[in-house]
């Protein structure tokens, strides 16, 4: 599953730091405006303590996570949208990945610069919006230009996109973004085909300081960010980058520990690649044996035969039954012959839609 989620932001909320905790790369951070010119595009694995209790009980020669794709673009400044500070390089960038992750600054420090010369999150978050919707507001206007010239000689597709482009032109001249426009199952379809940046889906990582990691609940910019976005129905993740990337460099022992010292049980990273993951509606299923347990990454809705193409085509042209188990059943069995006999193990057709945390062996013949 090829899919990425970007990391956006102003110059010096803590981007590209939260990108180099996430992949251990090592992203050029510096105390200035645009010391990422180019994307950095990173893997993660996606953090998941089924696929260690499966190992646990399977016991396999080798265990293999799934993996999610980030991409760490420049800092988007004021006036993007008209290419200032390389914005139409910026831009190109994110209209390339699949979600946003937008990194907004909730913690004070006088020794690291501001660009707009103080911290004001939600000021952040509408200077980055508002980028993107000028940007795609000007490719509203090109299509539309095109289109109503069609549309005025009654061609039918024509007029559909029309009154999709009517919709979000509106939307963004009020400066809201395009996936904040209800729409028909068929003008969703016609507007997913427009690729504009706003329609992307998006969450917000609020940055805070050191000592705030384990409570954020007295941190008025991070609630700010919170009712911001919960008018937009997006998720927040807390995170402080400082201290993730502190813990990036640490084995899994020392990380617990790490983490418990802090009082908190949970890295904001795995939070940030979990949310992300979920973002863009993505799913895990599981292949167990003794050679092998393995996490595969799916989009929610896909069917049996689909699935069973991630692994291989032959697996999806070949395909003729899918075993399935719950990980909970098979868990609670302890093992797939104690599943089997307890009647939680089905034989699945073409047509059954895959469920998160199904253990499966696809059966085919090519």
């Amino acid at each position: 599953m090829a899919l990425t989620a970007g990391i956006v932001g102003l110059p010096n909320v803590g981007k590209s730091t939260l990108f180099n905790a996430i992949t251990k790369a090592g992203a050029e951070s510096a105390n200035y405006p645009f010391c990422t010119i180019d994307p950095n595009v990173g893997i993660v694995e996606v953090p998941d303590e089924r696929l260690q209790k499966l190992t646990e009980l399977i016991q396999p020669k080798k265990t293999v996570p799934t993996t999610f794709e980030f991409t760490d673009i420049a800092g988007i400044v004021k006036g993007a949208s008209k290419g200032e500070g390389l914005g139409n390089k910026f831009l190109a960038h994110i209209r390339e990945v699949d979600a946003i992750c937008q990194v907004v600054r909730c913690f004070v420090d006088e020794n690291i610069t501001h660009v707009a010369g103080t911290v004001d999150p939600i000021a952040d978050i509408e200077t980055i919006n508002l980028e993107l919707i000028l940007a795609d507001l000007e490719s509203v206007d090109k299509r539309l230009a095109r289109v109503a010239k069609m549309a005025k000689q009654k061609d039918k597709a024509a007029m559909a996109e029309e009154e999709v482009l009517v919709k979000i032109k509106a939307a963004l001249e009020e400066e809201r973004p395009a996936r904040t426009v209800e729409f028909s199952d068929e003008q969703a379809r016609i507007a997913k085909g427009l690729h504009l940046l706003t329609a992307k889906p998006v969450l917000y990582v609020a940055n805070v300081g050191e000592d705030e990691v384990a409570d954020s609940s007295d941190n008025e910019l991070v609630q700010r960010v919170r009712d911001f976005a919960s008018n937009e129905g997006a998720e927040v993740i807390v995170v402080c980058a400082k201290i993730e990337s502190e813990i990036a460099e640490l084995d899994d022992e020392e990380k617990a520990m790490f983490l418990s010292e802090l009082g908190i049980e949970e890295s904001g990273l795995d939070q940030l690649i979990r949310a992300a993951y979920s973002l863009l509606g993505l799913a895990t299923y599981f292949t167990a044996g003794v050679q092998e347990v393995r996490a595969w990454t799916f989009r929610h809705g896909m069917k049996a035969p689909e699935c069973a193409g991630i692994i291989h085509t032959d697996f999806e042209r070949g395909f003729i039954r899918a075993e399935t188990v719950s990980y909970e059943d098979l868990v609670a069995g302890g093992t797939m012959s104690a599943a089997k006999e307890a009647g939680k193990v089905r034989l699945e057709g073409k047509e059954y839609i895959v469920k998160d945390g199904d253990v499966i062996h696809f059966r085919f013949n090519v």
